[in-house]
C-alpha cells in the first residue's frame, strides 16, 4: 500500500498594519551617541536625533518633533517649546529604564 503524499498547507499571513514603525535595530543611525556610543539603552542618548526625526517624518508623513535640549530659564514662559517641555515632563514622571531616564536628561526634566 502506497503512502499518500501530502500537501503543504500555506499558512495565512497576517494582514499588513497601514501604521509605521520604525526599526528596531538601533544602531541605524538615526538614535544620538554618547562617548561610549553603540548601543541601546542610555548609551543611545534618549531620543532621535534631527536626522533621524527627518528621515522619519518622511517616511510616515508625521509631524514628530525633536527633543526641547534648551534650559528651563532661558524658555520663554508660555511658550509652545515651554509648553511641550513641561507636558513630557509630566508625561514621562514614571519613567524608570535607563533610557527613559536619558530621554528625561535630554528634556531638562
Amino acid at each position: 500500500m502506497k503512502t499518500p503524499i501530502l500537501k503543504k498547507r500555506k499558512s495565512k499571513s497576517k494582514p499588513k498594519s497601514r501604521s509605521y514603525s520604525p526599526p528596531k535595530n538601533k544602531k541605524s543611525g538615526n538614535y544620538a551617541k554618547v562617548k561610549k556610543g553603540g548601543g541601546r539603552g542610555k548609551a543611545a542618548g534618549g531620543g532621535m536625533t534631527a536626522k533621524g526625526v527627518k528621515a522619519y517624518n518622511k517616511k510616515t508623513g508625521g509631524n514628530l518633533k525633536t527633543a526641547v535640549t534648551t534650559p528651563p530659564s532661558k524658555l520663554k514662559k508660555g511658550s509652545k517649546a515651554a509648553k511641550r517641555r513641561k507636558s513630557f515632563c509630566a508625561r514621562s514622571k514614571s519613567w524608570n529604564s535607563e533610557r527613559g531616564k536619558a530621554a528625561r536628561r535630554k528634556w531638562n526634566c
